[in-house]
Formats: C-alpha cells, structure tokens, sequence
C-alpha cells in the first residue's frame, strides 16, 4: 500500500480522509490522536515536527513522500490519485484548479478561525467552559465572508451548477465544506445564508463523507 494518512476524523484530517474516500482509493489509516501525547512522538515528529496531524504519506515514484497541512494533504491526494477527467473530485483543467487552490487558501484565511470559535463555544467545548460573546461576535465576523459563499453560489445557480467551480462536487467544495461545517452550530446564522446552507448540506450528506467520519471507531 502506497499512502497512508495520520490523523482522526473528528479533527483537520477529515480533509484527506475525505479526499480519499471520495476518490476510492486504498489506503492505511493510521489511528493519531492530538490528544495524548500521539502527534509528540518522536516517530511521529520526524514526519511533522510542528507536532500536528494530519500526515500523508506516499510511495512515489519520485520516492517516499511526506505532506502536512490538512489543504495541502486533500489537495495532493486528489492531483496525485484522481484522474482528470471531470466526473471524480480532481480538478479537471487548470481553471478548476486555480480555483480549488484559491478556495482552499480562502477558507483558512476567511473562515477558519471564526468557525472554529464558534464550533468550540456553541458546542464542542464543556458549558461551563463556553464564552457565548466569543461565539457570537465570531458569528458576526463571519457574515461578510458567508455573504461572498453565497454569491458565488448564486451564481453558479444561474449557470444550473450546483457546487462552486463546476456541475459536480470537487475538492474545492470539499475544503471549504470540511470549515464550514464548523459553524453548524449558529443554525440562525447559517439560515441567513440559505443557498450555502443547502450546498454545504449536499456536501456534508455524500456517502464519502459520512464513510471517513467513521475511520478508526
């Protein structure tokens, strides 16, 4: 087996985990959790010293191969794995991946931070632990990046093309996805934003992404 991804679902390496899976491949799915002390191994610090999953791995032909940073790592997968030729989740053409590549940067830079915080103090965090002001002046910041989601949303509606940079689902969709769930907890937010609602909902209920939120249990 060539690759192998290090990580959990219920972390950043759902993003190649995803990627993976939507693209069928075959591959070893080595259990790593940041809690515990697993990412601070020296084992594991030779492939990432930042001390952070996820990890990808791969046998190339180039030789032994070693992505971190989750966008990087879906982003590799599905330019080294997939096939280019418009029906799986790789770009098919330089356009769509221009595009993949500025929504993958887009969502860390716009997005991640906030949904994050509201992800930990709506819901993932103890309540007695949660800081509902943090939450919701997240919540505010993030309309001004969800407001342009759904712009371009709307407008890729008027061309009969239901996700971001084509008729079909792409890494693009996934990586901006795989943050926006995160803000899943401010329902009232998201109701603002209806057309991202229903496009991250059709992102969110594909059979690939519910199989990798699995991995490991």
């Amino acid at each position: 087996m060539t690759l192998r991804i290090h990580g959990i679902p219920a972390s950043r390496a759902i993003r190649p985990l995803w990627a993976a899976t939507e693209l069928g491949l075959d591959f070893e799915h080595v259990v790593t959790d940041y809690k515990g002390g697993g990412t601070r191994t020296p084992e594991f610090l030779t492939l990432n010293p930042n001390g952070h999953i996820p990890v990808v791995e791969d046998e190339t032909s180039a030789g032994h191969l070693v992505v971190f940073e989750s966008m990087a790592c879906a982003l590799y997968i599905t330019r080294a794995h997939g096939q280019a030729n418009g029906v799986d989740i790789s770009c098919a053409n330089l356009k769509e991946e221009g595009e993949a590549l500025r929504w993958a940067f887009w969502s860390v830079t716009e997005l991640e931070k906030d949904a994050l915080t509201v992800l930990m103090h709506r819901m993932a965090m103890p309540e007695t632990e949660r800081k509902s002001d943090l939450a919701q002046a997240a919540e505010g910041r993030l309309r001004a990046p969800l407001k342009v989601l759904e712009g371009i949303l709307s407008a890729q509606a008027d061309q009969n093309h239901d996700y971001l940079c084509a008729a079909r689902f792409t890494v693009a969709d996934l990586c901006v996805a795989s943050v926006a769930m995160w803000i899943k907890p401010a329902a009232a937010l998201l109701d603002e934003f209806p057309l991202t609602a229903a496009w991250l909902k059709r992102c969110l209920d594909r059979p690939a992404h519910q199989a990798a939120r699995k991995f490991g249990r």
